[in-house]
């Protein structure tokens, strides 16, 4: 195991932040694996700590046939965000920046330095678009900000990667991904093992996050050059680790098992792992999944549990206006699989109660949520 550490930029006078990263392995494949890039959705911080364990076990056998490497606290900044003893991970302090938003768009960078080079033969082709994406975030003027830092570092880890997981979780929520439709046969083995509730597939969802950062690009590409062979070469998920509450030491170590056994089948891990099993849930587009808004505020009562089926009609929550007296049933608009509700218990105007993954399209245009 290899501990690689990057101080951050515009560190206070007196003060630096450090980014961690443990490289495993060696070999021509690569995953790469961050948790905890929202920095108060510990799930995937405490999967990393497992997968950790078992990496110096699998690197000790000689059983890693690929380089792994696992950044367990991605967002170094977010984590020391504390207010009135609560953590604040999901948006910057300073800037009021999401961390998930707005990384680096890596197709429009390098396209010109491709034109002429990129032909018939995709594994050279392969070799060509990720030594470009490494040399333009390399060529990077100095980073303005901490934050724009930090995404840089990361993205410039993950770029050249075969595999690339980025663990978060919801408030309260079901095991769920995030991919592009393109390679949801891929990821049915993982979405089987971690026995998740729903896949939510999109090309673009809107906000550049980090998973699109690394998959999205080959797309462009390939539209960008279509006389060229250019595989979809980066297998990026936002994996969704249940909910903010899900830190259990025998649940991380089933998913940590989980997607080793899954990164076994992608030629990273020899050896001999569980089968996928057969079962798995529906994949269904980004654009299918209602987000669900309480119509006043009020004390909040959930009717539904995450990771059941509802139907259009079935009572999802109720909001009770502790003064005003006025009580309303709020009902799903659409059939599908109540993947994620809101951890909090008091209505507020224009924030999301609950989400619900259906089948039918009903939303356009920006489908993540700040």
């Amino acid at each position: 195991m290899q501990r690689i550490e990057h101080v951050l930029p515009w560190g206070c006078p007196g003060t630096e932040r450090r980014l961690t990263l443990f490289r495993f392995g060696s070999g021509p494949c690569k995953a790469y694996i961050q948790a905890s890039l929202h920095a108060d959705e510990l799930p995937g911080m405490r999967v990393a700590v497992e997968l950790k364990r078992r990496l110096r076990e699998l690197e000790a056998q000689g059983r890693l046939t690929g380089v792994i490497e696992l950044v367990p606290v991605a967002n170094p900044i977010g984590l020391g965000q504390l207010f009135q003893a609560t953590q604040q991970g999901r948006f910057e302090f300073g800037s009021g920046k999401n961390f998930n938003r707005d990384f680096f768009e890596l197709a429009e960078a390098i396209a010109p330095a491709l034109e002429g080079y990129l032909g018939s033969d995709g594994p050279t082709n392969v070799r060509l678009i990720r030594a470009a994406m490494c040399e333009a975030l390399d060529a990077l003027p100095v980073a303005g900000s901490e934050l724009e830092g930090l995404q840089r570092l990361l993205l410039r880890h993950a770029c050249d990667a075969d595999v690339v997981l980025d663990l978060h979780c919801d408030f309260e929520a079901a095991v769920h991904f995030y991919a592009i439709p393109q390679q949801w046969s891929q990821w049915r083995s993982l979405a089987a093992r971690l026995k998740a509730s729903a896949v939510l597939l999109a090309e673009e969802s809107g906000g550049n996050s980090f998973d699109e950062a690394c998959s999205v690009p080959w797309l462009r590409l390939a539209r960008h050059f279509p006389q060229a062979a250019i595989p979809l070469a980066c297998l990026a998920t936002t994996l969704e680790l249940g909910g903010m509450a899900d830190t259990e030491k025998a649940q991380a170590e089933a998913s940590a098992e989980g997607i080793l056994a899954f990164l076994a089948e992608q030629g990273l891990i020899a050896g001999d792992w569980p089968a996928a099993p057969q079962e798995c849930c529906e994949a269904t587009p980004f654009e299918g999944a209602e987000y669900v808004y309480p119509p006043h505020p009020g004390v909040v009562s959930f009717l539904q549990s995450v990771g059941g089926q509802v139907k259009a009609g079935d009572p999802l929550f109720e909001v009770i206006d502790p003064l005003d007296d006025r009580h309303t049933i709020v009902r799903a608009t659409t059939a599908g699989v109540l993947f994620a509700r809101e951890r909090l218990r008091f209505a507020q105007p224009g924030l999301w109660l609950a989400k619900v993954a259906g089948r039918e399209p009903i939303r356009k245009g920006r489908l993540l949520s700040d």
